[in-house]
């Protein structure tokens, strides 16, 4: 039974993950992506929150937390790995601005394939990173999927304008059903942490993390959100290929899964509250203000 639960996550996973890109390059255009990025304070304070800043707010946490070596482990590779594909639609559940959140996305997951390499080693000596191992996936479940939704976008609207709800409400189903399976599957694994201190660390190291991207996001509540979210929700796929690859203590990979499980629950709660606080509709991208441009809305 638990095997098939788990192939059932790993399906919800890649389902998620591909119609989620596909939607978001269904309903945007290459330069809605790009015009948030070209604010270079913007683009800066990104990279500072989650490439310095977050890792340091790591060690503090394995220093100062009784953890084990592969706890700490655990948690210093969820601090380096940046960029996850559910930042979108964290991003649509907080009214945030979508354009932006895919952007971030991208530049993150680009710059962790380089960065994980260079800083992990130098982190936790003996650890071997294959850049390769980590731009794979990203690439084929994330960057192609995208490149598919603007291409369509770009010459096909009318199909665009019929597929993105599509897409969007799998990828919704897909997520809720992850959420439910990820629950079942480490019910076990939160049990063995309790107690420990293991999940009083990573909701520190979540809501942290959230506060920095917040207060570093700008005056605007739509990229205040985003960058939260972004700096919040680390790279659970990157940080899994590295820790199976170099670390056989289990702790690691269980920090790691509880890790995957405290970020989806304590963000999408944080999104929802956001997204019940603004006024506003979910904003596609910042100065596009073309009536004809369509409007992802929340299912």
């Amino acid at each position: 039974m638990a095997v098939v639960l788990e192939s059932l996550a790993t399906l919800s996973v890649l389902v998620f993950v591909v119609t989620s890109m596909l939607a978001m390059g269904l309903s945007l255009s290459v330069s809605q992506i790009l015009d948030p990025l070209r604010n270079a304070s913007l683009v800066g304070k990104a990279l500072a929150a989650n490439f310095v800043l977050v890792p340091i707010v790591a060690y503090i946490l394995v220093a100062v937390f009784p953890l084990t070596q592969g706890q700490s482990i655990g948690i210093i590779l969820l601090a380096t790995a940046a960029g996850a594909p559910f930042l979108p639609k964290l991003v649509e559940v907080a009214k945030g601005s979508i354009a932006f959140g895919v952007g971030l996305m991208v530049l993150l997951m680009v710059v962790t394939v380089v960065y994980v390499p260079l800083v992990l080693p130098l982190l936790l000596p003996g650890v071997e990173v294959n850049p390769l191992d980590i731009a794979s996936s990203l690439v084929v479940l994330m960057l192609i999927p995208l490149a598919i939704g603007l291409v369509v976008n770009a010459r096909y609207d009318s199909v665009a304008a019929s597929l993105q709800p599509v897409m969007s409400q799998t990828s919704t189903v897909a997520l809720v059903f992850l959420s439910v399976l990820m629950l079942v599957l480490n019910f076990d694994n939160l049990v063995s942490v309790i107690g420990t201190g293991v999940l009083l660390a990573l909701l520190v190291f979540v809501v942290v993390s959230f506060a920095l991207g917040y207060v570093l996001g700008g005056p605007k509540a739509d990229t205040k959100s985003v960058m939260g979210l972004g700096t919040a929700q680390r790279n659970i796929s990157a940080a899994l290929v590295v820790g199976a690859q170099n670390f056989q203590d289990p702790d690691v990979l269980t920090i790691l899964l509880v890790g995957a499980l405290m970020m989806l629950v304590v963000l999408m709660v944080a999104g929802g509250e956001i997204g019940r606080r603004s006024d506003l509709p979910i904003d596609i991208g910042e100065g596009v203000g073309d009536s004809s441009d369509r409007q992802v809305v929340p299912e």
